[in-house]
């Protein structure tokens, strides 16, 4: 383990690492613990209790938190026609089609957090799938980033929506604010995401579903949720 640092171990003080806070006590350690001089990121992991290698277990979705991320997404569009100017005018930060798998190809150009493609475009971003799949940007029906309403997906991206999807370990990461946000606006959104994982537990999902719950900050210590806490 690498030595962590002063302001580290202080923040180790303020709550116990062996106990397991329900969800709004959690909320209001985390911003304790992140004395950074910048505005941390506040994150939740959930470990569910699901093997994410059966498509059958699969757990993934996209919502609007209600007070957003605290960071506005750069989105970038595949579109061709009219679909151009309605993303346009949705506030895409790019919009495009071969000229962006080519800048994409041969620049490894990615200065942007979600893509989005109309459906008959996907033909054309299939291209990229060896790299946006493993960095997890690869535009997908389930998270609401493939379809023709261009001005909706735009919106609701910039207005805070985040996907949240399994990685190998079975763990979901999500950034659910800023440690500048106040307790109720961090409480709402994590009350919000783990509701959203809830309802999308797989029915072949057996046993325990929320293994275990956490919230940190970006230079923070993570601290733990009760999992009998969060509503299943």
């Amino acid at each position: 383990m690498p030595k962590r640092g002063k302001k580290y171990q202080e923040a180790l003080k303020q709550f116990d690492r062996e106990k397991s806070y329900d969800p709004n006590e959690a909320v209001v350690l985390v911003k304790k613990t992140a004395t950074a001089k910048f505005d941390e990121t506040i994150e939740a992991h959930i470990k569910l209790g699901v093997d994410s290698r059966h498509a059958d277990q699969q757990v993934r979705g996209a919502i609007v938190l209600p007070h957003g991320t605290g960071k506005t997404a750069k989105v970038l569009v595949f579109a061709k026609g009219e679909k151009v100017t309605e993303a346009e005018k949705a506030g895409a930060d790019y919009v495009g089609s071969d000229d962006l798998v080519a800048k994409i190809q041969g620049e490894n150009w990615f200065d942007f957090d979600v893509v989005v493609a109309t459906p008959d475009m996907m033909g054309v971003v299939g291209r990229l799938g060896r790299v946006l799949g493993p960095k997890g940007l690869m535009p997908n029906p389930k998270s609401g980033t493939v379809t023709f309403d261009l001005e909706r997906a735009v919106k609701e991206i910039k207005a805070g929506k985040v996907e949240y999807r399994l990685d190998k370990t079975n763990i979901i990461h999500v950034p659910i604010g800023k440690a500048s946000f106040e307790e109720a606006q961090l409480a709402e959104n994590f009350k919000t995401l783990l509701e959203a994982v809830a309802k999308a537990k797989p029915a072949a999902a057996k046993g325990q579903y929320f293994k275990s719950v956490s919230v940190t900050s970006t230079m923070g210590p993570g601290i733990r949720v009760n999992p009998s806490k969060v509503s299943e």
